[in-house]
């Protein structure tokens, strides 16, 4: 039997007259409402909201948290999205009242901790990217990109240039153009070769003084270190354009190599993801961006910076930047993640940052040598942080697709691998496993996944079965106008 409270909406549990508050009678004057509040300002008609009892309240939210995935509770395999466990020591210092109870409108002279802890954040970015100024204020990676492609269109302003062409990779995350064309830039997407790399004879008959940017993604989406990457950075700066290394995968090369090192002239990270703050549920994120010495002329300001003076050290906000784009973001940007990253950072140290990204390929490429028996992987039998899978053979022989396959994971508690993403590979799973899980949960996701494939088609059509709520009928959803709430219509 299912539970009502996990089922039901909370309008559905309300009852008239019932209330989780008993509020102490009105000590002041009655006064008509219209008297304290201007009539344009008052609704015209009541809220409709739920009258339930406080019992009723937790019940119905304790039970529908039972019914999410997150990292805390399940395997996250989610190519692409590095969803990996977040420490809880770094939520806990985040949460130091010296940092959650400050006020951005503070002067600086009381803000000194957390303005330090920005620095020194920057500081370590920049030598984690190989470039020399950073910005912390985009709010989340694809923020970052756009925040860093209006760097690259001031700095060509700047130089009285005109260039027009953006080049992505046809394996490029959707933000890549999307964020290009965002700045006004026109995209031309730059082919890929059956063994998964930049298509090197395509990018030269692309490449010429209109192009602006060459975003690249190193490792690529397909999980893949770009062996070429020095080369098509050498070409792209030869013809007066910038690289701009989406910082999506970092999870696989920290303190390995450094963008800025095979040619990025600016990047993007993500801290949500490499540095294993929250992520999913809307967010916050953060995205702070990176760029050479030629650039940070244009970064948003304020910037952080330290002042040396009679051998004390103090931190300001610097606005003092008459080429800058400006703000992009209200404050510092989402101090919170960003706190999270420092923590982690500070954690692991340098050698922590290799050693994660050792353990996140190596676990990768355990995954890929059980996986690839059942499951091909186009793209070889050698990966980075992650692999791109294919259910094409079992779709033309079954008619069983990749999204019928992962569904029926839910139903052995594994939250999904991402799916036909990227285009490039026909039914594609993308899997990776991270840094943060252990060899026998590894074990227990692939001989589930085999278990999967060997089971009947029709049980594998209709899944997941076990959850509360089950597969939708995309087509006949798809014909149907959505339905939305009215709460008015109540009584």
């Amino acid at each position: 039997m299912r539970n009502k409270h996990a089922t039901q909406l909370i309008y559905e549990l309300s009852q008239n007259g019932r209330k989780a508050v008993a509020l102490p009678q009105v000590d002041v004057p009655e006064r008509p409402v219209e008297e304290l509040i201007p009539e344009r300002f008052l609704a015209k008609k009541t809220l409709g909201l739920p009258q339930v009892a406080e019992p009723e309240i937790v019940r119905h939210y304790a039970n529908l948290s039972t019914l999410n995935m997150s990292v805390d509770t399940h395997f996250y395999p989610l190519g692409s999205c590095t969803m990996k466990y977040n420490p809880k020591r770094n939520e806990r210092l985040a949460s130091l009242r010296g940092i959650v109870d400050v006020h951005p409108y503070q002067s600086e002279r009381s803000l000194q901790g957390l303005l330090q802890i920005f620095f020194e954040l920057q500081e370590m970015l920049g030598e984690i990217s190989g470039l020399d100024a950073v910005s912390l204020q985009p709010a989340a990676g694809a923020h970052g990109e756009l925040t860093a492609l209006m760097v690259a269109a001031a700095y060509f302003r700047d130089l009285g240039e005109v260039r027009t062409t953006v080049l992505t990779p046809d394996s490029a995350h959707g933000t890549n153009p999307a964020s290009a064309r965002m700045c006004g830039f026109d995209t031309v997407t730059v082919k890929s070769t059956p063994a998964g790399f930049v298509d090197m004879e395509d990018l030269k008959s692309k490449l010429d003084d209109s192009v602006a940017v060459f975003m690249i993604t190193n490792p690529n989406t397909l999980g893949l270190f770009e062996r070429n990457v020095a080369e098509i950075a050498d070409q792209v700066h030869a013809r007066g354009g910038l690289i701009y290394l989406d910082g999506a995968n970092m999870n696989a090369i920290l303190g390995v190599t450094r963008p800025g090192d095979f040619g990025a002239d600016m990047m993007h990270f993500n801290p949500h993801k490499t540095f294993s703050g929250p992520h999913g549920g809307g967010g916050p994120g953060a995205g702070p961006i990176a760029v050479t010495s030629k650039l940070g002329a244009f970064l948003p300001v304020p910037r952080v910076r330290r002042e040396e003076a009679e051998g004390e050290c103090s931190y300001c906000l610097d606005w003092d930047q008459p080429q800058s784009i400006g703000r992009v973001r209200s404050f510092f940007g989402n101090s919170g993640v960003l706190v999270r990253a420092y923590c982690y950072l500070r954690t692991h140290g340098p050698d922590g940052l290799r050693e994660v990204s050792e353990n996140a390929v190596l676990n990768a490429n355990y995954l890929l040598s059980r996986v690839k028996h059942f499951l091909p992987v186009p793209q070889g039998d050698r990966c980075m942080h992650e692999f791109v899978a294919s259910a094409a053979q079992c779709k033309n022989e079954r008619g069983v697709s990749a999204m019928d396959l992962v569904k029926r994971l839910l139903d052995y508690g594994f939250h999904a691998p991402t799916v036909y993403f990227p285009l490039t590979v026909k039914e594609a799973v993308m899997i990776e496993p991270t840094e943060t899980e252990s060899k026998e949960m590894l074990d227990q996701f692939a001989e589930t996944l085999f278990r999967v494939l060997e089971e009947p088609d029709d049980l594998l059509h209709e899944a997941p079965h076990t959850t509360q709520i089950s597969r939708p009928d995309e087509v006949t959803a798809a014909r149907k106008p959505m339905l939305r709430w009215n709460p008015s219509t109540e009584e």
